[in-house]
């Protein structure tokens, strides 16, 4: 697992934010799950997926129940949430909170995982982006929410995790170019000269333009890196997980 949070120097206890992404490793699911697959959706065996997770909330000190999980739908739904929920919160592809103690969790292969934080407002976010979500706003939906709940943008802080990159990511030219018209930097030309899509060049222009300048991003290809579960390479697989939460107990 890597591991960031809010402030450089401080010990991982002391940090007001913590964000975690996962790779495959470590797990015990088999086959094309293999080995950390974190996605009850994929075709996995239940029990493993179960093993995954537990072991997964172990590892970062918190109790499973205190993960809240999406039913993700590429669509561009935000969804704040204030407490556990035993079954995935349906039909959303970002959470919003400003709960301490409550993880939020997003999964993906390929598409552009996305941990937010303002620490000093007190509200986080965990975002999936993929082509569809990406073009129809859920990036600038989930800003919007996060500072109607206290967030500034000038304070946000993005952490974006291992997707597929422009070079592994082709696109017919009409749906890049509605892409494109949407967000706008994501045309590129893939390894072999054809045209493709770079989602994390658009979404940092696009957080840019919302006002957000403090944004990290693992630029390795899940496509081409397999440390990862990657559904364009794969096809039946697994999926690797982000986690963000703010330590302690709210008031």
């Amino acid at each position: 697992m890597d591991q960031e949070s809010g402030n450089p120097g401080t010990e991982v206890a002391d940090r007001p934010v913590r964000k975690v992404f996962t790779t495959r490793t470590g797990g015990v699911s088999r086959g094309p799950f293999a080995s950390f697959n974190l996605a009850d959706h994929v075709g996995d065996d239940p029990a493993a997926v179960t093993a995954n997770r537990e072991r997964f909330a172990r590892s970062v000190d918190l109790a499973i129940d205190r993960i809240v999980w999406m039913e993700q739908l590429h669509t561009p739904t935000v969804t704040v949430v204030d407490g556990p929920s035993k079954e995935p919160v349906p039909a959303t592809d970002a959470l919003v909170t400003t709960t301490r103690g409550l993880a939020l969790a997003v999964l993906t292969a390929d598409c552009v995982p996305l941990l937010i934080s303002d620490h000093d407002g007190g509200v986080i976010a965990a975002v999936h982006a993929g082509r569809i979500g990406a073009r129809n706003g859920i990036i600038p939906r989930t800003v919007a929410r996060m500072t109607d709940l206290g967030a500034q943008p000038g304070r946000l802080h993005v952490w974006m995790g291992a997707a597929a990159s422009g070079v592994n990511y082709e696109l017919p030219e009409p749906i890049l170019a509605d892409l494109e018209s949407r967000l706008p930097g994501v045309r590129t030309r893939t390894a072999t000269g054809t045209w493709g899509a770079d989602l994390r060049i658009g979404i940092s222009l696009q957080l840019a333009e919302l006002g957000v300048t403090h944004i990290d991003a693992d630029l390795r290809c899940t496509v081409a890196d397999r440390s990862f579960f990657s559904y364009r390479r794969e096809g039946t697989t697994g999926r690797q997980a982000g986690l963000i939460w703010m330590p302690g107990e709210s008031p």
